[in-house]
C-alpha cells in the first residue's frame, strides 16, 4: 500500500448511539482477568468493505447506526460507563447512555488503497477519529465507531473498544451480532453472557502456579522501546515463507503450528535487532485464548476476556547464539502450560498484587487473530475485504505487541501478515534477519520479498 496515500475525510459531529429499548440500569463487575493493567487500553479495529450492486440502494452509516442501536439492547452492557472501586475494581454502571458513532465520508476509492489492503493503514486517525476527552478508561464511551462512506460505493467500518471489557472473540460476537442484526435479524443468534464472576479469582486467592509474566523486573538499561522515530512495517508469510522457515526445525519438533514457528523466529529476530546485551533476560509473551481449557467449559456467548498471556524467557544470548529450535521449545512449553488452573492463578494474582501491568522491559507480545473471525463480519455488503487489528504496537505501553492476521497477497496467496512496530534503525535489521533466515533455506540467487508495505 502507497504511504503517500492522502486522501480527505469529512466527517458529521460524534453522536452517542444508545440502545433502542430501555435497558436495565445496573451495575456489573467485570472479572479478575478483563480487569488487570495491561487491558487497561483501546484496542483499534477497523474493517473494508466493497461496492455490492445489490445494496445500492442502502446507506452503510444508516444500516450499521439502526444495527448497533438494536444490538445494544442485548449488549447493554456497552452502552454504560466504567467506574472504579475499592481495590481497584472495575464496574460497569450499565446507564444505557450509548456508544460513540461518527458519520463520515472519504473523497477516495477502495482500490486506491491497493491490492494489498493491510496495517499500516495510511490516515487512520482521519479513519479512526480519536474524539477529544473519549478515549479514558474510567467515565468514557466503551466503543467508538467511525463508518466512512467511499466514492466507489464501498465503505470502512472503524471501532475503537475499551479492552478490559472484551477480547479478540467477545468483540467479534458483538459485530457478528450487530450485522446480523443488519441482515435483518430480530436478535443475536448467539444471546450475549456477562457472568464475569466465573474468572474472578479464587477464595481466599491462592498461587499455585509461576507466573513469570507478571515479574516486577526494573529498567536499568532503558531498553523499554523509546516512542520517537518509531517505524510501522508489516511482513506477509506465505506458503513460501512458511515452508522455508519449517527446513530449519529438527525433526523432533515438525510437529509445531505455524504460529509456533512464527513466534520463535520473530522473537529472535527482533532481539537480534534491538541488540540488548548477551546477559539480558529477553521474554515473549503468547496470548493464548483459554476458552476451551476450562472443565466444565465457558458457557457460549461469554464475551469478556478469556486468555493468558503465556511467557517464555531465557536470556538474549541463547536465544540469538542457538539454532531456530532452541526457541521454537521455549515457546511451544509456554503455550502449552495455560489450563485452568493457570488462569485461576492469574486471577489470584491480579487480585493479590494490586491488578499488576504485565512485564514490558524486554518483552514482545503476540497475538494470533487469524482465527478470530473479524473478517466474516458482514453487515450486508459481505464479507470484508480486510478485517482485523487496525496497528501493530497498540497496548497500554506502545510497541510492545504484534498482531498475526490472516491475509491474501496480491497474487491470491493466502498468508500472514504481522504489523511489526520497532524503532527505524532495529526495523533496518530486523527486516535484515528475517530475510537471511529465510534465504538460508532458498535456492541461491532467489530473493526472499517478504516486506509487504511500510509508512
Amino acid at each position: 500500500m502507497a504511504g503517500s496515500l492522502v486522501f480527505t475525510v469529512r466527517r458529521s459531529e460524534p453522536e452517542l448511539v444508545s440502545p433502542s429499548k430501555p435497558t436495565p440500569h445496573e451495575f456489573k463487575q467485570l472479572s479478575d482477568i478483563d480487569d488487570q493493567e495491561g487491558l487497561r487500553f483501546q484496542i483499534p479495529v477497523i474493517q473494508f468493505y466493497r461496492y455490492d450492486p445489490l445494496m445500492k440502494e442502502s446507506d452503510p452509516v444508516k444500516v450499521i447506526r439502526e444495527a448497533l442501536a438494536e444490538t445494544l439492547v442485548f449488549y447493554y452492557p456497552f452502552a454504560g460507563r466504567l467506574r472504579e472501586g475499592p481495590g481497584r475494581k472495575l464496574v460497569v454502571e450499565c446507564t444505557g447512555e450509548g456508544v460513540l458513532f461518527i458519520e463520515a465520508d472519504a473523497d477516495l476509492t477502495l482500490k486506491q488503497f491497493g491490492d494489498a489492503l493491510q496495517p499500516p493503514f495510511p490516515c487512520l486517525e482521519e479513519l479512526l477519529f480519536d474524539v477529544p476527552g473519549s478515549g479514558g478508561v474510567l467515565d468514557c464511551p466503551l466503543l467508538l465507531i467511525q463508518v466512512t462512506r467511499l466514492k466507489c460505493g464501498g465503505f470502512i467500518f472503524a471501532l475503537r473498544l475499551n479492552h478490559t471489557m472484551s477480547d479478540a472473540a467477545g468483540l467479534v460476537q458483538f459485530m457478528a451480532a450487530v450485522g446480523e442484526i443488519a441482515r435483518g435479524a430480530r436478535a443475536p443468534s448467539i444471546p450475549p453472557v456477562w457472568q464475569r464472576h466465573l474468572l474472578n479469582a479464587r477464595d481466599p486467592p491462592r498461587l499455585s502456579r509461576t507466573l513469570h509474566e507478571y515479574d516486577e523486573v526494573a529498567d536499568t538499561k532503558g531498553t523499554i522501546i523509546p516512542l520517537d522515530d518509531m517505524a510501522h512495517r508489516s511482513f506477509f508469510f506465505g506458503p513460501t515463507e512458511v515452508s522455508a522457515l519449517r527446513r530449519l526445525v529438527p525433526h523432533h519438533l515438525s510437529q509445531c503450528s505455524t504460529f509456533e514457528i512464527l513466534t520463535a523466529c520473530l522473537w529472535r529476530c527482533r532481539t537480534m535487532a534491538l541488540q540488548p546485551d548477551r546477559d539480558e533476560e529477553v521474554r515473549i509473551l503468547c496470548i493464548v485464548n483459554a476458552r476451551s481449557r476450562f472443565n466444565p467449559p465457558l458457557p457460549t456467548g461469554y464475551y469478556g476476556n478469556v486468555f493468558a498471556f503465556s511467557v517464555a524467557l531465557t536470556t538474549a544470548g541463547k536465544l540469538c547464539e542457538n539454532p531456530l529450535g532452541y526457541a521454537l521449545e521455549l515457546v511451544r512449553k509456554a503455550k502449552n502450560n495455560v489450563d485452568e488452573d493457570y488462569m485461576r492463578s492469574v486471577a489470584d494474582l491480579i487480585v493479590l498484587r494490586g491488578r499488576p501491568h504485565f512485564t514490558v522491559v524486554r518483552t514482545y507480545l503476540v497475538s494470533d487473530v487469524t482465527r478470530a473471525g473479524f473478517g466474516e463480519v458482514d453487515f450486508g455488503w459481505g464479507k470484508a475485504a480486510y478485517g482485523g487489528p487496525a496497528k501493530g504496537g497498540v497496548g497500554a505501553i506502545p510497541g510492545v505487541a504484534s498482531f498475526y492476521i490472516p491475509f491474501k497477497n496480491s497474487k491470491g496467496q493466502d498468508g500472514i501478515v504481522m504489523p511489526i512496530c520497532l524503532p527505524a534503525a532495529a526495523m533496518e535489521r530486523f527486516a535484515k534477519e528475517m530475510d537471511s533466515l529465510l534465504k538460508e533455506e532458498q535456492d541461491s540467487g532467489k530473493k526472499s520479498t517478504f516486506i509487504a508495505s511500510s509508512l
